[in-house]
């Protein structure tokens, strides 16, 4: 199991102040690769066009991106142990950008095999740097604040996503592609020349994208603190024991569930308001419109950064899970303007839930944080599976009602908010009961 957050020795983090440098380092960490996460919905209507693509085919995107989360979670873990966070933070960003690179011959190709294996590379080195971070900031103050401080960073990680649709709308939706029909009477030649110039667009983002990376790779701060982050060494009765945390595994559960709702979500939202009976607008257009949904999610986890000082965390959880499942269904059930304010104010209500069920998770695993959190990140799997059931769903029954898998998803975290998120430490800090 994944070994990335405790200290060699097992105090308690509520006995250390917060520590504000190394949240500002973690925060722009956050941003950067919500803006890469966020970039994928942009790819999936521009690829999915260029080569032609069912649904579900080009969910692979989401596939190669959120798989490598289940790949090289466990390898982030044990390099974390060899080489501590700071560095492990800036090969992450040295994988990041090869892998921001790797889009150029992949668009001079062009090939989707290329775009996934690129994709891929980027996520390995996000893999690191979530690994890291995301426990990290757990500790990085009061055990009772701890959510508090993960909806802070995620709000920093929104506002990446909030972004990068606009931005990519722009810059790789800017022409307007050919239809099906139009593709099909083009020759050999012309056809590849015409996916070599849709293709180009992807180049300049990405290169600034590694550039960006490069930067901030050389300019990591250094971290002060009176305690080494390293992790705890693996026992095999240490690994028993993490599987009989129930809050800890249906957490991972729930992750791997929310991960899937949202990536979902946010990777159908321009074909799906590009529908004649939802939308009936143009790509570019639809993709500013995605930016709505990520906006929500970023206003939300500010206010949850604040206001989960307070409330309870379950019953928040259990709240947002209710609320965010009901949009789903109405927007299954209606068209027009209602279907896509709806879906888009899903947004705000996925906000607090990340967050949530992983400090709900880890909370009172004492000296199995490290190990709890890896399973954790590992369950980000779910943004590789579910967007690839929905996109063969929506192939068979169309998006309009595919959407009733994360409608379901939702339920379930319902669940684990106000149920199984409950264990017998009731030594807990969090604010949660």
């Amino acid at each position: 199991m994944v070994q990335a957050a405790v200290t060699k020795t097992s105090v308690s983090s509520s006995d250390y102040p917060s520590n504000y440098r190394a949240m500002a380092m973690v925060t722009t960490l956050f941003f950067m690769w919500g803006f890469l996460t966020a970039l994928n919905d942009i790819l999936i209507p521009h690829l999915k066009s260029i080569f032609e693509l069912t649904y579900a085919r080009v969910m692979l995107i989401q596939s190669a991106f959120f798989g490598a989360y289940f790949i090289f979670a466990i390898p982030s873990g044990m390099v974390i142990e060899k080489i501590g966070y700071k560095k492990t933070m800036v090969v992450g960003l040295l994988i990041m950008a090869v892998g921001a690179l790797l889009f150029v011959p992949a668009a001079n190709v062009p090939s989707f095999g290329l775009f996934l294996a690129a994709l891929i590379v980027l996520a390995a080195g996000v893999t690191a740097l979530q690994v890291a971070a995301n426990p990290y900031v757990t500790v990085l103050g009061p055990s009772r604040t701890a959510s508090s401080r993960l909806n802070l960073t995620q709000a920093f990680n929104s506002l990446g996503t909030t972004i990068a649709p606009y931005v990519g709308g722009i810059l790789i939706l800017a022409g307007a592609p050919l239809s099906s029909s139009q593709l099909q009477q083009l020759a050999g030649p012309a056809l590849v020349a015409y996916r070599q110039q849709e293709a180009s667009t992807v180049k300049i983002p990405y290169i600034g994208i590694a550039l960006a990376l490069t930067v901030a790779m050389f300019n990591l701060p250094k971290i002060e603190t009176t305690r080494e982050f390293r992790p705890m060494g693996d026992t095999d009765t240490a690994a028993r024991d993490l599987w009989k945390q129930r809050q800890l595994v249906l957490g991972a559960l729930g992750i791997f569930l929310y991960v899937g709702a949202e990536v979902s979500i946010g990777s159908f939202l321009i074909n799906y308001f590009t529908q004649p009976e939802i939308g009936n607008m143009s790509v570019k257009t639809a993709a500013g419109l995605v930016s709505l949904y990520w906006l929500g999610a970023m206003i939300g986890r500010f206010i949850g950064a604040a206001g989960l000082q307070k409330l309870s965390t379950r019953a928040v959880l259990g709240t947002v899970a209710v609320v965010a499942c009901i949009l789903v269904v109405i927007s299954m059930l209606s068209t027009g303007w209602l279907a896509m304010g709806s879906i888009i104010c899903v947004g705000l209500f996925n906000s607090v839930m990340f967050p949530s069920i992983f400090a709900l998770g880890v909370d009172g695993l004492g000296p199995l944080t490290a190990k709890g959190s890896g399973l954790l990140v590992q369950a980000i799997v779910g943004g590789a599976i579910i967007p690839l059931a929905e996109g063969a769903l929506a192939d068979r029954i169309g998006i309009h009602h595919a959407f009733i898998l994360p409608a379901l998803c939702y339920i379930y975290i319902a669940y684990y908010g106000y149920r199984g998120s409950v264990h017998q430490d009731s030594s807990s800090a969090l604010p949660a009961t």
